[in-house]
């Protein structure tokens, strides 16, 4: 089954048009996260100036917290780890971190989420897992600013996300989740930590994820969802263990979930897509180097020529 490229194209120019429908209201608290998606995915398409630069970064802008230095999920609501790496990314896609109203102030936002136990929070109202760790670590990485923070509770904190089964889960001792595999390997990765874990028992729990369908799934027993086609998989991209997995299936997984009539894809065949599950469709399919898209780096989940920037900047070498 080939990509439907143009179709996912036009699906991503469609959905700022949507301003009438009411899932467009009902998703506010992902705005800023589903314009990375969207910008996201025009970049892996290889077509990153189809939607207007002025326009997403003046959105961007909107949703900076001047108080704080953070970066909110629409304009008027709270800031948050989470929205706030979402506004570095698309600054730093969009060639314009220099934009940023005060980098100073957003590093000490995220420096002042850092837990006494090496952990972050992803807000000011101390909630605590593995996501807003990596949240922090890849936000420190695109502002350089990573040795500003001692992250060595950090690295033992995360270390201690590794389970008895291999996997990993949202904090220290709790179920496994194959989410949690981007985020700790990748977080791990970038602070030069990835001898802290049993790598072998990582990638053996990642692959077991396959299912029959060739879909990955994020837990034992579950059904395969395509946005597992990137937490999962670039857990084992970055353990060098893709070919632990069985690629043409799960290809074959994804390209079944795309919509061949209005673009996007859904998280399993037949059902509504969505530009979550698009563009880590895509990312999932760029992984297993699928032609006509752009490299994804796996630790960051940008395209590489411009991670390579990104590692450049902060003297980092990652392999």
């Amino acid at each position: 089954m080939e990509l439907l490229a143009d179709k996912h194209l036009q699906y991503v120019e469609q959905l700022d048009k949507s301003k009438d429908d009411l899932q467009y209201w009902l998703t506010s608290h992902l705005r800023m996260n589903g314009l990375y998606w969207a910008l996201n995915t025009t970049f892996l398409l290889q077509k990153p100036d189809l939607i207007d630069k002025e326009k997403i970064i003046d959105f961007v802008l909107s949703c900076y917290d001047e108080s704080s230095g953070g970066f909110s999920a629409d304009t008027g609501l709270d800031p948050h780890l989470l929205y706030t790496l979402s506004a570095l990314q698309i600054l730093y896609l969009e060639d314009s971190l220099d934009r940023l109203p005060d980098r100073n102030k957003t590093i000490n936002f995220v420096k002042e989420l850092h837990q006494p136990d090496g952990g972050f929070s992803g807000d000011k109202y101390g909630e605590t897992d593995a996501r807003f760790v990596y949240n922090a670590i890849q936000s420190l990485l695109i502002l350089n600013a990573l040795d500003e923070v001692d992250m060595t509770n950090t690295c033992t904190w995360l270390q201690q996300c590794q389970n008895y089964d291999g996997g990993f889960g949202f904090m220290p001792g709790e179920e496994s989740h194959g989410a949690m595999a981007f985020t700790v390997v990748g977080a791990l990765k970038i602070l030069g930590k990835l001898d802290l874990i049993d790598s072998d028992r990582a990638a053996t729990w990642l692959s077991d994820r396959q299912t029959d369908s060739g879909g990955l799934n994020g837990r034992p027993e579950k059904l395969p969802d395509v946005c597992y086609s990137w937490w999962v998989l670039s857990g084992l991209a970055v353990l060098n263990k893709v070919d632990w997995i069985d690629k043409q299936k799960l290809s074959n997984f994804i390209l079944q979930a795309q919509d061949p009539d209005k673009g996007g894809i859904a998280d399993r065949p037949d059902n509504e897509v969505d530009i979550f599950h698009t563009v880590f469709g895509l990312a999932g399919l760029s992984l297993l180097g699928h032609p006509g898209l752009a490299q994804v780096d796996p630790i960051v989940c940008l395209p590489s020529s411009i991670s390579a920037k990104l590692y450049k900047d902060n003297k980092l070498t990652l392999k």
